[in-house]
Formats: C-alpha cells, sequence, structure tokens
C-alpha cells in the first residue's frame, strides 16, 4: 500500500513543529492567540483541521466511492443528530466545525477524529465490522472525542502551548491512521518530536468519557448498543494480533478490561434493539474489502473466495455469504474477468432467493450490474440496469449515470451529464468529485475554460486554495485568446477575484496584525 497519507500529513504537522526562524515564522504558524492562556478556541480549532485535511484531500488514499461514501454518511448522520439533540453540540461548534466523515483506502482497522469535526474510517474497519451497529459505535466514539472538545483539551493541557503541542497531538492520531509507526519516527527527525509521539493518545478518563457519550448517541440514534459490546469483543480477540500492525486503532484507542466491564453493564441496563440494514453492511463490507487493497493478489485472493462452506457462521450475519460472492464479483470486474464477475452476480440473486427478499441488498447488486456494463463498455446495458433505480434520487446513480455517459458516444450523452453534474455543484458546491467528473465532460464537449473552472473548483472544494486560483489564473489567460468564452471568462475573473479574496481573509485570521499581499500563498 502507498504510505504517501501519513507521509504527507506528517510533513505538513513537522513544519508547524519545527520552523523555528522569525521568517519562516511568518509563513508556517498560525496564529494561537494568547499563548499563555493555553486555550485552544473553537475557531483555531477547525483551521487547524481544514490545514490537515487540505493534505488528505488530494493524498490518492483519500477514496471517492459514492456508494460507501453514502454509507458512511447515513451511519454517521443520525448520530450527529442524536449528539445534537442531547445538547452535545452547542450552536457555535455546529456552525463552526465540519462535521464531515471521510474514507481512507487502507487495510488496517482504523478510525480518527481530527481537529475541526472531522473522522476518517479506514475501509479495514468496516471490512471487518459484522453489523453497522459495530460500526456505528466506532464512529460514535469519534465523534464524542469531537463534542467533549478531547482534542483541544489535549492541547491546552500540554506546558508549552506552542505549535509542538499541536504537532504532537496530531502526530499521534495522524501516525496511527496507517499503523506505520516507524515510518512515522522516519520522517520525525527529532528526539523532541518522538517524545511528542509517544504521549499523543486521549487519556483514559477521555476514553471512557467517549466510551460512555459514544453509548448513549447509539441508543440514541435508534442503533443497537449491543453493537459497541460486540465490537469490543471483536477488538478483545484481536488484541494479540496488534504488533502485527493490522489494528493501529488498538494503539491509539488501548482495550482495557475496564472499557469493555463498563461497556456490559450498559449494556445490561440499556432497552433491547434489534441489529438492523445487516444485508446492506454485509455488501458494503465486501465493497470495503476489495478497494481497500488493489492488489492484484489481493483481488485475486477475494475473487476465490475462501476455501469451505459459505454458509454463515452461527449467530453471524446471515448475509455474510451474499457479501462473499459480491466481493468476488466485483474483484473480477477489477481484474476484468466479465464472465466470473456475471456469474458471481447471478449466485447473488439466488442466495437472496433462499434468504428471503431484501431491497438493500438487491440495489447494492443493481449497482454492480452497472459497475459491470460500464467496465465492459456497454452503457446501453448500464442505462438498463439503472432503469431499476429510476425514482432515485441519490448521488450515487446521478454518479453511475455519469459514467456510463462518459462512455457513451452518443452526442447527446455528454450534455445529459454535463446538466446533471451543473445541477449537482450549484447546490452542492462542496462536491469535489463531481467538480472533477464536470471538468472531464466539458473537454469532452469542447469547453476549455468550462473545464479549467471546474478543475480550479474542484481544487477548492478540496480545500486547496492555492491551486485552485492557479487554475483560474491560466483560465484568465486562455480567455485572452481569439473565439474564446467572453462570458465564460467573466464568470472566471469574478470567481479568481473571490478566492484571492478569502485567501487574504484565511491568512488574515491565522496572520492577525500583518500586511498580508494577494499573492502570498496559504501554508500546505
Amino acid at each position: 500500500m502507498p504510505k504517501s497519507l501519513p507521509s504527507r500529513v506528517l510533513a505538513t504537522v513537522l513544519a508547524l513543529a519545527l520552523v523555528t526562524g522569525p521568517t519562516a515564522a511568518q509563513v508556517n504558524l498560525p496564529a494561537l492567540g494568547d499563548v499563555g492562556s493555553q486555550d485552544i478556541d473553537i475557531s483555531t480549532e477547525r483551521r487547524i483541521g481544514d490545514q490537515v485535511m487540505r493534505q488528505i484531500r488530494i493524498d490518492p488514499d483519500y477514496l471517492q466511492d459514492p456508494l460507501l461514501q453514502e454509507y458512511l454518511e447515513g451511519v454517521w448522520t443520525p448520530l450527529y443528530k442524536a449528539a445534537k439533540q442531547l445538547g452535545h453540540i452547542g450552536d457555535e461548534t455546529q456552525q463552526r466545525f465540519a462535521w464531515e466523515p471521510f474514507l481512507v483506502r487502507d487495510r488496517s482497522v482504523n478510525a480518527f477524529a481530527l481537529p475541526g469535526g472531522f473522522v476518517g474510517t479506514h475501509l479495514g474497519l468496516i471490512a471487518m465490522t459484522a453489523s453497522r451497529d459495530e460500526l456505528a459505535s466506532v464512529l460514535a466514539h469519534e465523534l464524542s472525542h469531537i463534542t467533549q472538545r478531547h482534542i483541544a483539551r489535549r492541547i491546552s493541557g500540554e506546558s508549552t502551548g506552542t505549535m509542538l503541542s499541536i504537532a504532537g497531538l496530531l502526530l499521534g492520531i495522524l501516525a496511527a491512521t496507517k499503523g506505520n509507526i516507524q515510518a512515522a519516527n522516519a520522517g520525525i527527525m527529532t528526539g523532541q518530536a518522538v517524545a511528542a509521539q509517544m504521549s499523543l493518545n486521549f487519556s483514559r478518563d477521555m476514553e471512557r468519557e467517549a466510551d460512555r457519550v459514544g453509548f448513549a448517541l447509539m441508543t440514541e440514534a435508534g442503533f443497537a448498543p449491543a453493537g459497541m459490546v460486540s465490537m469490543f469483543e471483536r477488538m478483545e480477540q484481536a488484541y494479540h494480533l496488534m504488533d502485527s500492525g493490522a489494528y493501529p486503532y488498538l494503539r491509539s484507542h488501548p482495550l482495557t478490561s475496564e472499557r469493555i466491564g463498563d461497556a456490559r453493564t450498559r449494556l445490561a441496563l440499556a432497552p433491547f434493539a434489534r441489529p438492523q440494514g445487516l444485508a446492506e453492511h454485509a455488501l458494503m463490507a465486501a465493497r470495503s474489502r476489495v478497494l481497500m487493497d488493489p492488489r492484484v493478489d489481493a483481488w485475486k485472493a477475494l475473487q476465490a473466495g475462501p476455501s469451505g462452506s459459505r454458509e454463515p457462521k452461527p449467530g453471524g450475519n446471515p448475509y455474510e455469504p451474499v457479501g462473499l460472492v459480491y466481493a468476488s464479483a466485483l474483484a473480477s470486474i477489477k481484474l476484468r474477468d466479465f464472465d466470473r464477475a456475471a456469474d458471481n452476480l447471478r449466485e447473488c440473486e439466488l442466495l437472496l432467493q433462499l434468504i428471503g427478499p431484501n431491497a438493500q441488498a438487491e440495489r447494492l447488486l443493481t449497482y454492480l450490474r452497472a459497475e459491470l456494463a460500464e467496465a465492459r463498455n456497454r452503457p446501453l446495458d448500464g442505462y438498463a440496469a439503472l432503469e431499476a433505480l429510476k425514482d432515485e434520487k441519490s448521488r450515487p446513480r446521478m454518479m453511475q449515470r455519469v459514467a456510463l455517459q462518459l462512455i457513451d458516444p452518443a452526442p447527446e450523452a455528454a450534455r445529459d451529464a454535463a446538466d446533471a453534474l451543473q445541477t449537482r455543484v450549484s447546490l452542492h458546491p462542496e462536491d469535489a468529485y463531481a467538480w472533477s467528473q464536470l471538468a472531464v465532460v466539458w473537454t469532452r464537449l469542447g469547453q476549455p475554460l468550462r473545464a479549467i473552472r471546474a478543475q480550479a473548483e474542484t481544487r477548492a472544494a478540496a480545500g486547496d486554495i492555492n491551486g485552485a486560483i492557479d487554475r483560474l489564473r491560466s483560465g484568465l489567460r486562455q480567455s485572452r485568446q481569439p473565439n474564446a468564452d467572453q462570458v465564460e471568462a467573466s464568470v472566471i475573473e469574478a470567481r479568481l477575484r473571490a478566492l484571492v479574496y478569502a485567501r487574504q481573509g484565511m491568512l488574515a485570521e491565522m496572520y492577525p496584525g500583518r500586511y498580508i499581499p494577494p499573492d502570498v500563498e496559504l501554508p500546505n
């Protein structure tokens, strides 16, 4: 697996921590207010999170799979609403924090919270959970770290109150994202930062508080609270594997018998709730297993499936066999073994007939049929598959249809894709993936200025303001050519002016009282 995600973020954090000269400090260090007070306010915490996310979003391991993102948000949103209902999220944090879950393409079992309301989830974590309730228990725990301001409290608890404290905190969170402590240490270069890394985990009191608050969130959000206990038990069974690097979550969130006992006590007092969404989770866990490791050998192993019976384990998810065949089908598509993928799809349908019809599973199989048609370069077959979901107005359906339209030679296909994407980004300008697809569509339609603007908006949506400004300036230069679209040129000029102004505002917040020239870039 590539190591680019942690290495880039670690480089950013180290730049914040280790620059000591006065000139460098003016360029790289955000202002934190009164150091002596050791208070990290909400605006500063969000600013730190945004700075880290600018590095994460441009990394290849930042995954933008519409189906998995939809599933993750489907688990996250009820927890977030429950936190608001219980009063854990105040008006200021609700407005200032991002409250954004995102996916990391990595096979290790991990999740992590960042300053400002960002929560990363490794595909390896989704792949190893048996139910959405188990996944919800982890997300509820991480959400509770945010609502209880544990990150800010850890920063404020440091004796120096400097950027080194912040670097220390982030190093601990982010080094755990890949489970590769040696790689993180190799980039640190100083004994001071190594010492900081060793003290980064949340305190035991904070872990207990996140467990307690997270359990309440799960219950309020309608998840089965038994998911937290079963997740703890699953992690306890895996504890002996921790040193293999497969479970970095256990490094940043040490599992103790006290935490397990407390969870079991809470479960005994909680009302019973039956697990829901087992079929959907089985297929999304299977999708995670395929996408978390893009090596051919890994796909071949998933294509072959486990040896022996495909019967579900006693007490396990009854849809697990469907998930195993789904993984084989998706891996076959990746390997371009299309006949095998088609056979797997038929087997999934037969298994569902035996277990019982399930609308969620049938929906996901419909998307898989469309993916197979796309891989085979058969857009008409893909459209026919999506007809089963014609009443669905979801982002995954729109993105899958756009993918089919991009391989459709019919001239009206690209125009229809442009209309759909333009509507999407007008309503959701933060959707970087939709902007990136729109750039491809405008290029195909022979609209270079619109393509450049969409490329710029892709970067702006990802938080790369410097990159967005560079693209818009390139577009402005091209707009001076004969026959250029002057209407689009005026849009680019206005957007460029707005982004330069926004960048100056961000820099003014980071360096209060200093003059910021228009061409000064944000630190990466």
